[in-house]
Formats: structure tokens, C-alpha cells, sequence
């Protein structure tokens, strides 16, 4: 009978004398294995964020159209209630309970109106749709207001639609 020898690499074993060098590429694999989830982790994290922080934005944005549509809709009171006296007490009485329901669901959104006549003209608050000129104030001052500017959270909601002095 003949003997056969194994190989000791062809039984998976390392070879005599070659433990450190596949212990040392074991390790290097091990770093960059770990390396790769730490970079990877950290793109999720990246990407979590800015999912986040779209959806936030979006949800701003949208809650922005909607209070502009309900400032809209508070200056068709403005200008129903300027002829409020030709109407019914009934109807008088039902539009002056909207426009205050309206005014507080803008105030509790933090909307607030800010004043503009007799000021000076400011192109960041105001948006000039006329000019006067028989008038006896300073040049760039606001006459009267067209439409009235809203703020959200001390920021621009909608600016003021003013006639201007020339």
C-alpha cells in the first residue's frame, strides 16, 4: 500500500510559518468591512435627514398655500363688511361671527396683519399697484392700502397692495 501525503494547504490549513501574513490580510478585510458599514451607515443617516428635512419643508410650504387662501378669503370679508350696512342685522350679525372666527384661526396660525398706511414705502413689505399724485405727504409714502399684508411668524406671508405718493 501506498502512502499519500496531504498537502496541508489543499486541507484549508495555512501553511507552516504563513499564520501571521492570513492573520494580517484577515484583519485588513475585517477594517475595510468595517469601514464600508461606517460609510454606509453614515449616507443613511445623510439620506434620513434630508428626507426629513424635505418633508418638513413641504409641509411648510403646504400650510403656506393654505393660509394664503384663507387671507384671501379674509379680505372678501374686508370688502363685504364695508357694506355690511345695507344688509339685513341678520347677515350683518352671521358675517361680523365669520370674520372673527376667521381672524382667530389666522391669529392662532400665528397671522398677523400689520398696518402700511402713512408709511414709508417698503419694497419688502409692500407691492405698489398705483401712484398718487395730489398728495400731501412725503413722496414714498403709502395713501392706502388695496389690499392688506400679512406676516407668518414675523415672516412675509403676503405683502401689502398699496398705492404710493409720487
Amino acid at each position: 500500500m501506498i502512502k499519500v501525503r496531504k498537502n496541508p494547504a489543499a486541507d484549508g490549513s495555512p501553511p507552516a510559518g504563513s499564520e501571521p501574513a492570513v492573520l494580517e490580510g484577515l484583519r485588513a478585510e475585517l477594517r475595510r468591512e468595517q469601514e464600508g458599514h461606517l460609510r454606509t451607515r453614515a449616507d443613511f443617516e445623510n439620506y434620513r435627514r434630508r428626507v426629513e428635512r424635505d418633508g418638513d419643508a413641504a409641509a411648510r410650504q403646504a400650510k403656506r398655500d393654505l393660509l394664503l387662501a384663507l387671507v384671501e378669503l379674509a379680505d372678501g370679508f374686508d370688502r363685504a363688511l364695508a357694506h355690511v350696512e345695507e344688509s339685513p342685522d341678520s347677515v350683518a350679525a352671521g358675517l361680523h361671527g365669520m370674520w372673527r372666527r376667521l381672524r382667530s384661526l389666522l391669529e392662532a396660525e400665528g397671522v398677523t396683519s400689520f398696518e402700511s398706511v402713512g408709511k414709508p414705502f417698503d419694497p419688502t413689505r409692500h407691492d405698489a399697484v398705483a401712484t398718487v399724485r395730489d398728495f400731501d405727504g412725503p413722496t414714498g409714502t403709502v395713501v392706502d392700502e388695496a389690499g392688506r399684508g400679512y406676516l407668518w411668524q414675523d415672516e412675509l406671508l403676503r405683502p401689502a397692495r398699496v398705492r404710493v405718493s409720487e
